[in-house]
């Protein structure tokens, strides 16, 4: 079950402000009718949160939904060791595009991204949920990319997204982003309709530490590096 699918199935439960018997087992049916993963598990279940949060009517409602959402994240079960995730996605296809927006659907506090452009506008309204939601989001991107057609960078940086670019003679040519310090996607693919649709590329997932320090550093250094003084 996808994440847009299982919103749908949430609006539809939701206007009452109870889960009846019948929606129960028809949404029960439904997620395990798509053998989720545990990651997609957290992602739906963020998505719980993103709804209730946005239906509740003050601060200290939404202040509360978010505690509660992070009490229970404590309670999980563990269910594989530390470093267990590393996936491979490849494309032309679904499996690239699909990957990104559910991790970026997934974040809970932080997005920095760091990409050659961004044209695929799923990928774009993800990020803008994202930031709508109150996730820190930083873009970097190539000055070049950002000012072709179909751009998806000034809409973003419109939206109040944190966007620089490298105005340099060279191109910022990474394809990288860290989801809540916790996970790493890199790989060839680049945020486009084409890559999705025509390009044979790749993305990698990881939450090996290691990793993920490494490309920190490199996105905070490029960051001071590039950011306007």
């Amino acid at each position: 079950m996808q994440p847009a699918e299982f919103d749908a199935a949430l609006h539809s439960t939701i206007a009452d402000r109870k889960l009846s018997r019948s929606e129960r087992q028809a949404l029960q049916a439904a997620i395990a009718a798509s053998a989720p993963s545990p990651e997609h598990l957290a992602v739906l279940r963020s998505r719980v949160f993103a709804l209730a949060t946005a239906q509740a009517s003050d601060a200290q409602a939404r202040e509360l939904l978010a505690w509660c959402e992070d009490v229970l994240k404590l309670l999980l079960p563990a269910t594989a060791p530390t470093n267990r995730v590393t996936e491979a996605h490849f494309s032309p296809g679904l499996a690239c595009v699909n990957r990104i927006t559910q991790l970026i659907a997934a974040t809970r506090q932080s997005l920095d991204v760091c990409v050659f452009t961004v044209t695929d506008d799923r990928i774009a309204r993800a990020m803008l949920e994202a930031h709508a939601r109150g996730v820190k989001v930083r873009l970097l991107s190539d000055d070049e990319k950002s000012e072709d057609l179909g751009s998806d960078i000034p809409r973003l940086a419109q939206a109040g997204i944190q966007v620089v670019i490298d105005r340099t003679p060279k191109h910022m040519h990474h394809k990288f982003a860290l989801f809540d310090q916790r996970l790493l996607l890199t790989g060839s693919y680049n945020w486009t309709r084409a890559a999705a649709d025509e390009n044979e590329e790749n993305l990698i997932v990881s939450d090996h530490p290691k990793l993920i320090a490494a490309f920190t550093a490199e996105f905070e250094k490029l960051w001071r590096m590039l950011s306007p003084r």
